[in-house]
């Protein structure tokens, strides 16, 4: 019996080692780092936020109002130096407003999108690249259209800006890059990195199961315990046979 779980445990290990040392090397990466650190929010501004004063939130919700402006929600915020109130309604895309003159703002254009990146991320670097964002990717999957703004800061960073609500929406450096990559190699998703119940990775994990059990049976024949009970056996055989004492006894 020991030699059939030997043979199934040798062939299974061949045949996921690498997979195997993929969850390994990847748990060790995961465990390494912070997810904080991997999110970048160490590198986050401390600034607080400006607050709205309610004379002014509720002057240019009038002013929203008189112009036909209505919203299931409404979130009033300061934006780049100037009170904002962002509008959503359903499933559309939300509308932002300038307070003081009830003036569309988004979609937003490039420069306030570095401005809000630029004031996000700690230190007094200026931005090095921007590009408009209108499609999901590996590496950004969130609201659309937003501006993709690039530090050179030594952990090529960059910040995602949605340009209808004016949000930070993601921060992305070197190292969440590799953190994605070995995810995506962890979950065994290596195109989209994001699908962990996939029919590969449950019957890999099942396999995977089977080798750490046979492992486990076969542990005791590996550490001699099963040849000792063998040969305990034969002795106690031998001395129910034997009318007097056994050589090795005498």
């Amino acid at each position: 019996m020991s030699a059939i779980w030997a043979k199934i445990h040798g062939w299974l290990a061949l045949l996921m080692a690498i997979q195997i040392l993929f969850w390994f090397a990847s748990g060790l990466f995961f465990s390494a780092f912070p997810i904080e650190q991997v999110r970048s929010e160490h590198a986050v501004a401390g600034t607080p936020p400006t607050p709205v004063p309610f004379g002014t939130a509720a002057d240019g919700l009038l002013r929203l109002g008189s112009a036909g402006i209505v919203g299931d929600r409404i979130e009033i915020r300061a934006l780049a130096g100037r009170p904002v109130a962002l509008v959503s309604t359903g499933e559309a895309r939300p509308r932002l407003f300038d307070l003081a003159s009830a003036e569309l703002l988004s979609p937003l254009p490039m420069d306030v999108a570095v401005r809000i990146a630029e004031a996000d991320h700690d230190g007094a670097l200026r931005a090095t690249r921007v590009e408009r964002v209108a499609a999901n990717t590996t590496e950004y999957r969130g609201a659309l259209p937003a501006w993709r703004v690039d530090f050179d800061d030594g952990e090529a960073r960059s910040i995602y800006v949605a340009a209808d609500s004016g949000t930070v929406t993601a921060r992305r450096s070197t190292l969440w890059r590799v953190y994605d990559f070995l995810w995506g190699l962890h979950i065994m998703d290596w195109r989209h990195h994001e699908n962990f119940n996939s029919i590969l990775l449950i019957v890999t994990t099942a396999l995977g199961l089977i080798v750490v059990v046979s492992g486990i049976v076969m542990l005791p024949s590996r550490l001699g315990y099963t040849a000792w009970r063998r040969r305990r056996r034969a002795l106690k055989a031998a001395r129910s046979m034997s009318p007097g004492p056994l050589p090795d006894e005498a």
